[in-house]
């Protein structure tokens, strides 16, 4: 319905698009978050601690869609500390609200897909100590819906590209180096078949998820994607509207195990490298089916990230 308050916790990289996706969809958006940065026109901000389960149903209070679009730095021992205690705190403050709750969440709990595809029926089996903690909550979540505690839904993504997408393989690691006419440097194997998100995609997805008939929920959904390619792929489709070929170099794979000896972030990154190992492909088939909704064309994605990391990337340097 036009004019429902929709509320989204996160304001990182995908918060931000999923905001601006509501608001032209005449919903008036409210968005909680830590900082007191600016957030896009005609939505509402409220800053504060989503730890703090007050604030919580503070923000929720009268929304008919709750998003949680949040993630912790990137350590296991953070995850493992904050992701449930999100979690429960949106889950009960959801439910007080009488709000549907999405979720964003990414595929770690499915560890190493069987045969290379991964859809909404691949079984949770992590591989890693944050997969771990992202199948427990996935759980909770799905628990939370059974019980009747809140009408909620997931929506799964792999490793995102694009606008704001600071935190990604082709983001902070990436984009000063290619400005500046240097090599880029890659941690991952840029020849494996992968599936990349590209971010207005995601909230696109979890715009139609929040906005779903109540069928929709108790369960989750592979958010809409561009058929898999490689990490090389999608960088020469990059070099396009950069007008240049990038250079590439990768790190080889002892060097990155020896670093991570001693660089906590570099052992995180590792023990996520088996993504890698051979084809990572998300099958979006349902979504597509269920919503209609088709990702962004590609060469229209890389001319928008191109854009938008010439413009970032010169105001932070």
């Amino acid at each position: 319905m036009d004019g429902e308050l929709h509320v989204i916790f996160g304001a990182g990289q995908v918060g931000p698009h999923l905001a601006e996706r509501l608001l032209s969809a005449g919903r008036r958006v409210r968005i909680a978050k830590r900082s007191p940065a600016a957030v896009p026109a005609g939505a509402e901000l409220m800053t504060g601690d989503a730890t703090d389960p007050a604030f919580c149903d503070q923000a929720a209070r009268g929304a008919a869609t709750v998003y949680h679009c949040m993630n912790p730095p990137y350590f296991a021992k953070v995850w493992a500390e904050q992701l449930p205690r999100l979690l429960e705190n949106l889950i009960a403050a959801a439910g007080r609200a009488g709000a549907r709750l999405v979720v964003l969440d990414n595929l770690y709990m499915l560890g190493r897909p069987a045969g290379g595809r991964l859809d909404e029926d691949t079984p949770f089996h992590p591989r890693s100590r944050k997969g771990e903690v992202r199948a427990r909550v996935a759980e909770r979540l799905l628990e939370a819906h059974r019980r009747g505690e809140v009408r909620a839904t997931t929506g799964r993504a792999s490793d995102f590209y694009g606008p704001r997408g600071t935190q990604t393989l082709v983001g902070d690691m990436f984009w000063p180096s290619v400005l500046a006419g240097k090599k880029a440097r890659l941690v991952v194997d840029p020849d494996a078949v992968h599936t990349y998100h590209y971010v207005p995609d995601v909230a696109a997805g979890l715009a139609s998820l929040g906005t779903a008939p109540d069928d929709c929920y108790g369960r989750p959904w592979m958010l809409p994607c561009a058929p898999a390619g490689t990490l090389r792929q999608l960088i020469d489709r990059l070099g396009t509207p950069l007008g240049r070929r990038i250079e590439i170099g990768v790190l080889p794979r002892w060097l990155l195990r020896a670093a991570g000896l001693a660089v906590p972030i570099v052992r995180e990154l590792n023990e996520m490298a088996y993504q890698w190992e051979g084809p990572f492909v998300v099958d979006d088939r349902r979504f597509r089916e269920r919503f209609g909704l088709l990702p962004v064309d590609a060469d229209q994605a890389a001319q928008a990230t191109v854009d938008w990391a010439r413009q970032h990337y010169a105001r932070r340097s």
